[in-house]
């Protein structure tokens, strides 16, 4: 049966995690955030959450980075009965009403991993927009194809069915390396790609816990890891 569940991810975004709860909640979702360690003050404005009808918050109690969220997420969704689970970040930059065409596209293709494919606007930081442009560049390389067309966002739709064994088998970077590194591996393990174009939205005063040379370095080892595991997967006929 199709079950689906929004995660959300969470470290110190306690000022929008909120609205995106609740307007994910009016568009007929279950929310699920999960806490990634955040301060006190920001514990205690989850708190306030927890009598909302149909929202469920698990308190990790350490930060682990936004992919450990995930997985925490994903076995807790799985766990629950639900076979799908849409990934929301907590900042609010995302066009929530678009979750609704990914799950449509979900349900007609359960088998699917529905991907965001951001359209930036005029606020879009310039490095960001740079680093993606690299990043697809190497996503092509591990691929050996243009089909992922955007390896960085992370407003997603998962089959649960088929994630689960994925980073139970696999290694799926922590932080931010997350998102980059499931979708190569899920395309490497023949799950489909659907894409729903989808705007992205920037805050004057948006906080972002991108850590500049940490996670670029991050990454970069990522990318590392990926363009050998391309080689080894080439060398001995696995599919790419």
């Amino acid at each position: 049966m199709y079950k689906a569940i929004a995660l959300i991810p969470h470290y110190n975004h306690s000022a929008t995690v909120g609205q995106v709860a609740q307007t994910l909640l009016e568009l007929g979702w279950p929310v699920l955030i999960i806490d990634d360690g955040s301060s006190a003050e920001h514990i205690q404005a989850l708190k306030r959450l927890e009598k909302v009808e149909n929202l469920q918050i698990h308190y990790c109690p350490q930060n682990g980075g936004k992919g450990a969220a995930m997985k925490v997420g994903f076995c807790l969704a799985y766990e629950q009965g639900f076979s799908h689970a849409l990934q929301v970040d907590a900042d609010g930059q995302h066009q929530l009403a678009d979750s609704l065409k990914m799950r449509e596209k979900s349900q007609q293709n359960p088998t699917a991993l529905i991907c965001g494919n951001p359209v930036y606007g005029q606020d879009a930081p310039k490095a960001r927009l740079y680093g993606r442009k690299i990043t697809d560049f190497w996503n092509a390389i591990h691929t050996h194809s243009f089909d992922i067309k955007d390896g960085m966002c992370g407003f997603r739709l998962y089959p649960l069915a088929s994630t689960i064994p994925l980073i139970e088998a696999q290694h799926i970077g922590n932080g931010m390396d997350f998102d980059i590194e499931i979708i190569i591996k899920a395309h490497w393990q023949q799950i489909p790609l659907e894409w729903v174009d989808t705007p992205i939205r920037y805050a004057e005063n948006g906080i972002s816990h991108f850590r500049g040379w940490a996670d670029n370095w991050l990454i970069s080892k990522m990318h590392t890891r990926l363009f050998w595991g391309m080689v080894g997967r080439v060398l001995t006929g696995k599919k790419l």
